[in-house]
């Protein structure tokens, strides 16, 4: 067994889209090919490793501020030598550790020693980041055997660049400012909001942030930072300021005050959704869902969730936790049919790791297959 934490120093260095679509590009058309499966007992060598990345900076939000992005890889590898890994960032929100998310890993081993596989992971472990890690090591693995990339084995068409949004880090007014104007060049800025009143609050942070990039297309992100007393009145700022959409404004389990009333911009689930089962209550509250790996539990629920989620009239966002690339390269998948992306994760770290996906400005392109798929 390998058990590692490795500090980051310790390791080998044009939307076209509407806003809101109407059909995944993918839509009904997950892939019925089970050939690139392992054959049914093939076990999988498991190894895992907790990674510590510094971010460039702080990186905060309504419930806090970090440092680092501390993140687990699990590697599966099969009799043959193929290499598959997949990247989770544990969920603080949700309860989730580097501990408890490794715990739940290396309880899948002697089930992966006796041939699990990925269609097995989904009934064997709950959505969440252990499984996510798992799930893209399967993706990986299996696109090594089959000696196609991951995209065709999900029946997907090959993935294209996108435009990413680019984080302005919760903040006072000032501050907020002075990060957008360095960013001001950038067409589309995430601005998280939920912070506290001084300095005119929220309504002064969204307005200082649109003079300083007066050109970006803006995206809110309360996470869960607003209440019924502050939603109105936020929601309006937000419109003045020309955003187009806003993440969860209210925290999950308490957002009724959603339902029935006139939105001004669209709201996303976030907080709010988690896989396939979570979105029958969103209906009528919500009119776009954010899909993240480390909340459905990997690809596999990723791309059936926006199949799902689609055919039910919601918008796709695809977003992410802070991490480096090997999390972002399955999601870039899941991305493609949707209309915003916000995979800027590695952008925001001091540096990514070997191989990452090119970054030009805020286009992202796939990954390439040394990294993942």
């Amino acid at each position: 067994m390998t058990i590692a934490v490795k500090h980051v120093e310790d390791l080998t260095a044009g939307d076209d889209h509407a806003i809101f679509p109407t059909r995944c590009a993918w839509s009904g058309h997950l892939s019925r090919d089970l050939s690139h499966y392992p054959p049914p007992g093939t076990p999988l060598i498991l190894t895992w490793a907790i990674e510590r990345w510094p971010i460039a900076g702080t990186f905060a939000i309504s419930r806090g501020a970090k440092t680092e992005a501390v993140v687990v890889v699990a590697e599966l590898r099969d009799s043959d030598g193929r290499l598959g890994r997949g990247e989770c960032v544990p969920y603080a929100r949700y309860g989730e550790t580097a501990d408890s998310v490794t715990t739940a890993i290396e309880a899948m081993r002697p089930a992966l020693a006796a041939g699990l596989d990925r269609i097995g992971l989904q009934a064997a472990m709950p959505a969440g980041a252990a499984r996510n890690a798992l799930d893209c090591a399967f993706w990986d693995i299996e696109a090594k055997r089959a000696g196609r990339p991951a995209h065709e084995l999900a029946g997907l068409e090959p993935p294209h660049p996108l435009t990413t949004a680019f984080t302005i880090s919760l903040a006072d007014p000032a501050a907020m400012a002075q990060a957008a104007a360095k960013a001001a060049g950038r067409p589309l800025l995430k601005v998280k909001l939920g912070g506290d009143a001084v300095g005119g609050g929220d309504p002064a942070r969204i307005k200082a942030v649109r003079a300083a990039a007066p050109s970006a297309t803006l995206t809110v992100d309360a996470n869960e930072g607003w209440s019924e007393d502050t939603l109105a009145g936020h929601l309006d700022a937000c419109a003045a300021a020309g955003v187009v959409l806003v993440e969860q404004p209210l925290p999950e389990g308490r957002d009724d005050a959603l339902s029935g009333m006139t939105r001004p911009i669209p709201v996303c689930a976030d907080e709010s959704v988690h896989d396939r089962a979570s979105l029958a209550g969103l209906i009528g509250k919500y009119d776009a869902v954010n899909i993240k790996l480390d909340k459905t539990g990997g690809l596999t629920e990723a791309l059936a969730m926006a199949d799902a989620a689609t055919r039910q009239g919601f918008a796709l966002f695809t977003g992410c936790m802070v991490a480096t690339s090997l999390s972002m390269a399955p999601a870039m998948l899941v991305a493609q049919a949707g209309r915003f992306t916000d995979l800027d994760g590695p952008l925001l770290l001091a540096r990514d790791r070997d191989h990452g996906l090119r970054y030009d400005g805020s286009r992202i392109y796939p990954a390439d297959p040394v990294l993942w798929g």
